[in-house]
């Protein structure tokens, strides 16, 4: 077996379930897990209606997918691409910048196995907190993670300026979450501009995780994203850049297992080839529906609503007593909290069946600190009447702990 394999650590999830498995909560309060991040809105029913085409079905069932995906579903992404991030016109190739891919997990991952080379003591960058897969992409790679502390000092972001050089020469993929998992902090155009810089200079990939970007809280304000920042200084081949896109949080479909890859046409060319072997083509089916939901808008807009609604009744409940702001994008809150985290986790499912995310499962100590310590995800992700009633109940679960420890 692959000894890398034994390197890698448990996943939050898992670690979650040990953490509560001895505890029996109120059989009077179904539970409420805030712990998982899959949305839960319902599906567009135009994508539903999709597959009762059963002519369509039985073409699709009866062919093998093309790897690098159908030219009309690439149209489609490069079209909403170019639309959403104010590209210059057929500045993204379709054929040759897209690449459809069964969701951004499993390209995230792959991408670095792809894109390393071994033999150079490679380094790649990740904020920390993170994404699980960043850093299980890189130790497979055969790459060192190095965890960029991401703390509420600097907007819950990487501080880039204290990256030493002698890092940045080994980096060779640097990961970047914008908006951020779990903070729901974006990543200005500045900051953006200068990663591309140094990108030329130090001679590394970017691989920007994007799939936060249709969820944010006003609609004027879009998170700006990496092909956007490329646009701006002029860079419209997009080198050494390549985004990472999905349907699961835009559009509520996480089962279709639906996104892109695209920029860079000389990775996208690499990863195509890497993924020839690696058997990893989107079902025709599913091409086909995704390339209605990219075209479609109406439900995306519709879908922040609804979480923009859900964020304004829970931190109504909440008021002051839980010290948390309203993200910039995404799902998530990532309030701070005095007890440590895993403990709190346990008192809340043992007394109120809400389940959470301790937020130091999702961080690495660096330099003496773990920024999620003392910390919380939460993700308003259940309909808005569970979501205030999660609320309700750890408005409760803390009025009780400081009228106990008072």
């Amino acid at each position: 077996m692959n000894t890398l394999l034994e390197k890698l650590y448990p996943y939050p999830f898992e670690r979650l379930n040990q953490l509560l498995a001895d505890l029996s909560p109120p059989h009077s309060l179904s539970n409420i897990p805030l712990s998982l991040g899959e949305p839960q809105h319902p599906a567009p029913q135009f994508i539903i209606d999709q597959f009762s085409d059963h002519t369509m079905l039985k073409q699709a069932f009866g062919t093998y997918p093309a790897t690098k995906g159908m030219l009309e579903l690439k149209q489609a992404i490069a079209h909403w691409l170019a639309n959403r991030f104010n590209l210059e016109e057929d500045s993204i190739d379709a054929e040759t910048q897209v690449l459809p891919v069964n969701g951004t997990r499993e390209a995230l991952f792959a991408f670095a196995q792809a894109v390393i080379e071994r033999s150079n003591d490679p380094a790649v960058l990740l904020p920390n907190p993170f994404y699980q897969i960043y850093e299980g992409a890189a130790i497979l790679a055969g790459a060192k993670p190095v965890y960029l502390n991401c703390v509420d000092d600097n907007g819950f972001l990487p501080d880039f300026s204290n990256v030493p050089e002698e890092t940045w020469l080994r980096c060779q993929l640097l990961y970047l979450c914008t908006p951020a998992n779990p903070s729901g902090s974006v990543i200005d155009l500045t900051t953006l501009q200068e990663l591309i810089v140094l990108a030329d200079r130090y001679d590394f990939v970017i691989a920007s995780d994007e799939c936060y970007s249709e969820i944010y809280m006003h609609e004027a304000q879009p998170p700006v994203g990496l092909l956007e920042a490329c646009s701006s200084i002029g860079r419209h081949s997009y080198g050494r850049c390549l985004v990472f896109n999905s349907l699961s949080k835009r559009s509520n479909l996480p089962g279709l297992r639906s996104g892109f890859v695209a920029g860079d046409r000389k990775l996208v060319a690499q990863f195509l080839l890497y993924r020839t072997y690696h058997g990893s083509a989107m079902p025709i089916q599913n091409q086909t529906a995704s390339m209605l939901a990219w075209r479609d808008e109406e439900h995306v807009i519709q879908n922040r609503a609804n979480y923009v609604a859900k964020f304004d009744a829970v931190l109504d409940i909440m008021g002051d007593r839980l010290d948390v702001q309203r993200p910039e994008a995404g799902f998530y809150l990532w309030p701070r909290i005095s007890m440590a985290d895993e403990e709190f986790s346990r008192q809340l499912f043992q007394r109120q069946n809400v389940t959470v995310l301790p937020g130091s499962y999702l961080s690495r100590q660096v330099d003496g600190i773990n920024p999620g310590s003392h910390r919380l995800r939460m993700a308003l992700v259940a309909p808005l009447d569970r979501c205030t009633e999660a609320a309700s109940r750890l408005v409760e679960f803390l009025e009780f702990t400081r009228s106990e420890y008072a």
